[in-house]
Parts: structure tokens; C-alpha cells; sequence
């Protein structure tokens, strides 16, 4: 229960404390509550091992990062979704060294992210640059901009737009592959002329030099359907991570790091597979030796 209630829904230990005593009479202390999760992440360290595996073999992955504090200092939380488990982890630094680490330098999946530079370093990999990211960027440039620089970010809107309403006909059957494929290499081209012509408007060249950068990689989902045109999914398991660490600020050793980073990747997989918590925490403190929880894909 205290791992829920501090890893999953993100109260502090003291916090934790609270709740275990005014709702059920038990005592304990916040060391002692540390203590019995890294118990617990010790139990559920098979399991994290196999989640990491999995993420490996997946055919797509999500990645986000976030910074996270160790000690009082700035290190880096990381997360990789895929469509059956999420793995987080805590390390020092926001690099492609750090990202390999969760994935392996041989990762020959899809990565769908949002434009970082360290993931085009994956060799094998293919990619999906997040158009949320790209659209949000747009809206917030043609707020400020005069009506004349605009326009250029607001004509980058709309094609993008466009490309996932062209999306969403194919997967009503609205249009053939033929009429898809016909369709994309437009948005193709269209984008090309757009980002031929010069700008004068600083901001307008930072984007469209951006966007040259990202080009290859920002309609990967419309030749590759199913794929994600977004990395909603990665930011979504990342948030819960983000509002614990506003509560409770983050860990005080790397000892807890890990603590952190096994169990969170063990609820949050448990969650997304829609299986009970409560009862797999509970078999793997009664275990009478080393197992691996369902949730890994091809566990038995």
C-alpha cells in the first residue's frame, strides 16, 4: 500500500505515514518506510529487468525525459512507452548515452519523440517527429507575431492539420492507399515549397530551419499506418512523475533513484495493462523466491 500511495499516486513518505496510521492504526517511519520499498524493489527487480527487455522489442516507443533531482541535484527521469509496458529511469544526464541505456544502441524500432536531438542517434532506428509539439509551437508563434510573419507558421498549421484529417479519412475508409499514398506525397511537396522560400522573420527562420531539420521524419505516420503521430502517449507517464517531484522534490540518494525507477515502471505497467496492483506488489513480497510478474510480455 505505501508504495502505491508514494510511487503511483505521488504522496511523500511522511505523507504516506499519515495515511497508514489515520486509516489503519500502523506505525511506521518514513526510514522504515524507505527501508521496506527497496525490500520491495529488490523483490521487483526480475521484473523491471524483463520490462526493459520488452521495451527493446517492441516495434514502437514513445520517449520523453524530464529533469528529476537526486540529492538535491538536477539529474534526468526518462520514460519509454510502448503499447505493453512503460519503463522509467533516473539517471545522470539527457543524452543519447542515457536514452541507449533504456533501449539498447541496437534498437532498430520506431522512436516517436519530440524532435531531441540525442534520439536521431539511434542508427537503426526509425522515427516520428511529435506533431503536437510542432502545432503548439505554430499557435504560440502566430499569437505574438506580427499579421505578415503569421502567416508562414500559420500555413505550417494548417498542413499539418490537413495530414492527420488525411489520416483520419483513410482510417474510416473515406480514401483508398492509392488515394493515401497520392494524398501524402502532396503534403510532401507542399512542405518542400513552403520551406524553399526565405524569411526574413528571426523567428520564422528559427522554425523553418527546424522543420528542415525534422523534415524526413514528420509525416513517417501517414506511410506507416497505426503509428502514432504523437508522443502524448510518453508525456501522459511522464506527468505523474512531474507532479510528485513538485510535491516531494525527488530522491535523496541514487539508493532511492533506483527504488524509484523499478517501482513506478512496475505500476505504471500494471496500470497500462489494466491489471491489479495491490495483489502483484502483495505476491512479491510473499514469494518464497525470484519471480517475474505477468506483466512482462511472454512471462509466464
Amino acid at each position: 500500500l505505501a508504495a502505491i500511495l508514494n510511487k503511483q499516486m505521488g504522496l511523500s513518505l511522511g505523507h504516506t505515514r499519515q495515511v497508514l496510521w489515520y486509516g489503519f492504526g500502523l506505525e511506521a517511519s518514513r526510514g522504515g518506510l524507505c527501508r521496506a520499498l527497496a525490500r520491495l524493489a529488490g523483490r521487483a527487480e526480475p521484473t523491471y529487468a524483463g520490462l526493459v527487455e520488452a521495451a527493446r522489442q517492441s516495434p514502437v516507443n514513445g520517449m520523453d525525459e524530464t529533469g528529476w533531482k537526486v540529492g538535491g541535484r538536477l539529474q534526468w527521469l526518462h520514460v519509454a512507452v510502448s503499447a505493453l509496458v512503460t519503463v522509467y529511469a533516473i539517471l545522470p544526464g539527457r543524452g543519447y548515452a542515457q536514452a541507449m541505456m533504456i533501449l539498447g544502441a541496437e534498437y532498430d524500432g520506431f522512436l516517436v519523440h519530440d524532435g531531441w536531438a540525442p534520439y536521431y542517434r539511434f542508427p537503426c532506428a526509425f522515427h516520428q517527429s511529435c506533431l503536437s509539439h510542432l502545432l503548439k509551437r505554430c499557435r504560440e508563434m502566430a499569437q505574438i507575431a506580427t499579421p505578415a510573419a503569421a502567416a508562414f507558421p500559420l500555413a505550417v498549421r494548417d498542413l499539418l492539420q490537413t495530414s492527420l484529417e488525411l489520416r483520419d479519412r483513410y482510417a474510416r475508409g473515406e480514401i483508398s492507399e492509392q488515394g493515401m499514398r497520392t494524398a501524402s506525397g502532396r503534403l510532401e511537396a507542399k512542405l518542400d515549397g513552403m520551406l524553399a522560400i526565405p524569411h526574413r522573420d528571426p523567428a520564422n527562420q528559427r522554425l523553418a530551419r527546424h522543420l528542415i531539420h525534422e523534415q524526413p521524419w514528420i509525416f513517417t505516420f501517414l506511410h506507416c499506418i497505426g503509428l502514432d503521430a504523437t508522443n502524448n502517449a510518453a508525456e501522459r507517464a511522464i506527468r505523474g512523475m512531474v507532479i510528485a517531484r513538485k510535491v516531494w522534490g525527488g530522491n535523496r540518494t541514487w539508493e532511492g533513484a533506483h527504488t524509484q525507477q523499478v517501482l513506478v515502471s512496475v505500476l505504471r505497467t500494471c496500470w497500462q495493462q489494466g491489471k491489479d496492483t495491490f495483489g502483484r506488489m502483495v505476491s512479491l513480497l510473499r514469494a518464497r523466491r525470484s519471480m517475474i510478474l505477468d506483466i512482462v510480455p511472454g512471462a509466464d
